[in-house]
């Protein structure tokens, strides 16, 4: 693999992380369809999606460092009677569907589900406009704050559906903080601190494959420039999109998202 297709699949995965457009989609569109990285074998090719999530979940932990650490410091102080010290907990509460149903399903939908391209394509389709939908129908009645065990935990079943290429995590999980009530930016904030665990767990257990560390080992250059370029990347989409959702809906992501998947359909028609 090349420069630029590294810059290329990098530049993909710190936007589509974040945006509601679903980054393992994009990954397997520009990969399979543009011919991205085509050249690189399956375990090269999932272990490279592994490092550049590795990148965007390095800039979560940079963008929102000192949330975090408030985060743990009262949530192992004072638990759940604090605002920040319960939302650390909500976090491990809300991680555990996606946790159980990534151990049990992930070589399924590894084998399946991510070479199906009907089912991406519907995905994008469906996704996009559920997200517009809960968004424009639903009112802003709290804070990321105000959110309840209830609430938290809810938003992390609907991680589950995003195990699929196509839904996006950062777009289930908005879009199931909207219905449940909160504000554009808080539910952007929550998607965005639940992505943490959830991406760590999954950086793990792809360590914890035999021939992972080879695979690094022999491309350790191509791998830190696809981290690099992911983690800056992502740290400009946190900052921008919050800043949009201050005053924007989600109506150009279900455009986007609508018109990629009949993109994907033509291609499969065409091929």
């Amino acid at each position: 693999m090349d420069i630029l297709e590294i810059l290329i699949l990098g530049f993909v995965q710190g936007i589509a992380e974040f945006l509601p457009i679903s980054s393992s989609a994009h990954l397997i569109i520009f990969r399979d369809i543009f011919g991205i990285g085509s050249g690189m074998s399956a375990n090269m090719n999932l272990t490279f999606d592994i490092a550049l999530h590795f990148g965007t979940l390095l800039a979560i932990g940079v963008f929102f460092f000192k949330d975090f650490i408030k985060m743990i410091q009262k949530g192992f102080t004072k638990g759940v009677k604090d605002d920040d010290g319960k939302i650390l907990w909500y976090l491990v509460a809300a991680t555990i569907p996606a946790a159980i149903v990534g151990v049990l399903f992930e070589e399924a939908i590894e084998n399946v589900v991510r070479s199906n391209y009907v089912v991406i394509a519907i995905a994008l389709a469906v996704m996009g406009i559920i997200i517009y939908l809960a968004d424009k129908f639903s009112k802003e009645t709290k804070t990321i704050k105000k959110m309840t065990l209830k609430d938290a935990i809810l938003v992390g079943c609907s991680q589950v559906f995003a195990l699929i290429p196509g839904f996006s995590r950062s777009g289930t999980t908005i879009a199931a903080g909207r219905v449940l009530g909160l504000d554009r930016e808080s539910a952007a904030k929550f998607s965005f601190f639940l992505s943490a665990p959830v991406v760590l767990g999954a950086v793990c257990l792809q360590l914890i494959k035999g021939t992972t560390f080879s695979v690094i080992a022999a491309n350790l250059g191509t791998f830190i420039l696809g981290i690099l370029v992911s983690f800056v990347i992502g740290l400009l989409c946190i900052k921008y999109l919050l800043k949009y959702l201050q005053k924007h809906n989600f109506k150009i992501f279900m455009i986007y998202r609508v018109v990629l998947a009949a993109v994907v359909l033509i291609y499969i028609f065409v091929r």
